[in-house]
């Protein structure tokens, strides 16, 4: 049984049919391409435009002359690389944190089953619906005065770390992959004399490379974007990651070095997702084992 579209094959066949099916996919990936692409080389186009071409109306689409020295002036100027190594530090920091204990909760949720284990993950997954904003406070006055070390978390990074740990969906998603691997494969290991941590390290965490191979992007993504949190926890501009430097040195630098400075910052996750595209798509879709 062929599925219903909304134009036949027959009238799809006719040279009518033909031309208003090409004329409509050619109008909607330009718009896509325009959509989503536009603002990307409008960022980079205006880094490197002159500071008279850049506050000229109506706006030049095309740089009448290239200016290069635009991002290497932006480079050098808001001192990038001091920046762009904090937030590298901070995101594999975070990484690894989320690879450790993010895996070991996922694990324990879906294989282990302890009690009251669901409750807690329906916890945690109410967590979901809360805005990030409305946590900001009760998670800034708890770095303020750490419970029980009491220590001040601020300017440490320890304050971008520990947040990234409690991340409910990066731990569904995990959870939701283990719960596809097959009860008779841990049964095997455990017959074999392999103890929980075991089976964990030797035969789950290798047949979990595409799911962990997506958190860990969403990690790094996710400490490289942030902008709120590391903005009031990291007041010291030594410390501070690439988007709240950027923002602290904006009233002192040129705009057209300052949307240099922008597409730059932008250039590596763009790097990674097109990079790893497929990696997402496959470890978000992991969920099932064949054989």
């Amino acid at each position: 049984m062929s599925e219903r579209t909304l134009i036949s094959p027959a009238q799809l066949g006719r040279t009518r049919g033909k031309i208003a099916y090409w004329t409509v996919l050619a109008v909607v990936v330009i718009g896509f391409t325009v959509v989503f692409l536009g603002p990307l080389y409008w960022m980079v186009a205006n880094g490197l435009k002159s500071t008279a071409e850049f506050t000229q109306v109506p706006p030049t689409v095309v740089p009448d002359s290239l200016h290069a020295d635009n991002y290497s002036a932006a480079w050098k100027v808001m001192d990038l690389a001091k920046l762009l190594f904090n937030t590298l530090y901070y995101a594999f920091g975070a990484l690894a944190f989320q690879l450790v204990l993010d895996v070991a909760a996922a694990y324990s949720l879906s294989k282990l089953r302890p009690v009251f284990g669901k409750a807690v993950l329906g916890m945690m997954l109410a967590t979901l619906m809360i805005p990030a904003t409305v946590l900001v406070v009760p998670q800034y006055l708890t770095v303020l005065d750490m419970p029980l070390i009491e220590r001040n978390l601020l300017n440490t990074p320890w304050v971008i770390w520990l947040p990234s740990v409690t991340n409910a969906f990066n731990i569904f998603l995990l959870k939701r992959f283990f719960d596809s691997i097959p009860g008779e494969i841990l049964d095997a290991a455990a017959i074999d004399g392999a103890s929980s941590l075991r089976t964990l390290r030797s035969v789950v965490l290798p047949m979990s490379r595409p799911v962990l191979g997506v958190v860990s992007i969403f990690a790094i993504v996710g400490v490289w974007k942030d902008f709120l949190w590391p903005m009031l926890t990291l007041p010291d501009p030594a410390l501070q990651t690439l988007n709240v430097g950027i923002y602290s040195l904006a009233r002192g630098v040129p705009e057209n070095h300052l949307v240099a400075a922008l597409a730059m910052a932008s250039a590596p996750t763009l790097i990674i997702f097109l990079i790893f595209q497929r990696n997402i798509m496959s470890g978000l879709t992991a969920g099932s084992l064949k054989g």
